[in-house]
């Protein structure tokens, strides 16, 4: 199947790529299907993009590239929404919010999104944790 996206031209996917956010994303609660793919001029950002809006695409990087000693505990609840069953199943990405000067971009350390990749189930996860920040640069400058 084909999305033709609004900055990332066609992207081709198949319904196996199709991972689902039963609860939606905040901001965008009605879409719950949506696929990942690596942004073509950096692969350190993958694209988390709607495949029932095409308007809506969100640009996502690992926290790890960031901070190396990012870690937070998934609640036993979302383990089980999220059908985890081994720590290697999951991918944890954060959003990035975009800004035409370097020094401005950010990305939400606070609220990562957790994607089971065997089940293909997503959820974002607001931490209940100080040391992380809505908007942690991503380049110190």
């Amino acid at each position: 199947m084909e999305i033709v996206t609004r900055h990332h031209g066609i992207v081709t996917y198949n319904d196996e790529d199709v991972i689902i956010f039963k609860k939606g994303l905040p901001g965008f609660k009605e879409l719950k299907n949506f696929i990942t793919f690596p942004l073509e001029s950096n692969e350190d950002f993958t694209i988390l993009h709607s495949i029932e809006d095409v308007e809506v695409g969100l640009v996502l990087i690992s926290p790890f590239t960031i901070t190396l000693d990012y870690q937070f505990k998934i609640p036993d609840t979302l383990i089980k929404e999220l059908q985890i069953d081994n720590e290697e199943d999951v991918l944890v990405l954060t959003t990035v919010t975009l800004n035409s000067k370097i020094e401005d971009m950010t990305t939400n350390l606070k609220a990562p999104i957790i994607i089971n990749i065997k089940e293909k189930l997503g959820e974002q996860l607001i931490l209940d944790n100080d040391k992380y920040k809505i908007k942690q640069p991503l380049f110190e400058i």
